[in-house]
């Protein structure tokens, strides 16, 4: 569902001097900006391409074909996003932030362990070494791709470590498609195959300590009817 009018962010950006701005979701545009596919429909508020978009000035055709090499403001939302400027309050930024910075614990929580213990850290201790440790997130970069420079933070702070194991999944036919995309939440496998009759197999590594979690949810998903088995420690 786009968003409203009122709700969207301005993205901008200038080329051969001139500005060229588009209405989006800020969270969507973020995504966007770090990479990520999202639908059209969900992205702009207003599928235009403005001048400036207060007055509702409009861009012609003819200079959005001259300038991006089409007019279709779908994929020059995408360009605008991904190679100019977005435009956040203050407060969208922070509450943001904050939300990325949850976001990035949370996965060290799952796939950390203290080695010590070998059990997992909590959330909110690990959201407690990164402001001791004055752990910067960025908001513009995936939360997946900053774990391991915030673990490098707060190892001084609280001891932890990622004990990989490589595992073996096979999903039955029936469950297949939405199987596959539970074992993609949790890394990119390093072999994946389909077979004849639609089942899906594959083997992947991922932090020790997110094994149980992985199995947890395909059990649930398919009712039982899963293998799961590690491969290598």
């Amino acid at each position: 569902m786009p968003i409203s009018i009122e709700k969207a962010v301005i993205a901008k950006i200038m080329k051969g001097g001139k500005k060229f701005e588009v209405l989006v979701d800020p969270e969507k545009a973020l995504e966007v900006k770090g990479g990520k596919d999202v639908p059209i429909d969900d992205l702009m508020a207003v599928r235009d391409v403005f001048e400036d978009s207060k007055k509702g000035e409009h861009v012609s055709p003819d200079v959005l074909n001259k300038t991006f090499g089409t007019n279709d403001s779908r994929i020059i939302a995408i360009k605008i996003i991904r190679e100019g400027d977005l435009q956040l309050t203050t407060e969208q930024r922070n509450r943001m932030l904050e939300e990325k910075k949850k976001a990035v614990a949370m996965l060290i929580s799952k796939q950390g362990v203290n080695p010590q213990t070998g059990a997992p850290h909590p959330q909110d201790r690990v959201l407690r070494a990164m402001d001791e440790a004055k752990a910067r997130v960025v908001l513009e970069k995936r939360a997946e791709e900053q774990v391991d420079e915030i673990v490098k933070a707060i190892q001084k702070i609280m001891p932890i470590s990622f004990e990989k194991v490589q595992v073996g999944v096979r999903i039955p036919a029936e469950f297949s498609g939405k199987g596959s995309a539970v074992v993609r939440n949790f890394g990119t496998p390093s072999r994946e195959e389909w077979a004849s009759d639609g089942g899906y197999m594959c083997t992947m590594e991922l932090a020790a300590s997110a094994q149980v979690d992985l199995f947890d949810r395909l059990n649930s998903l398919t009712h039982g009817n899963v293998q799961v088995k590690i491969i290598k420690k």
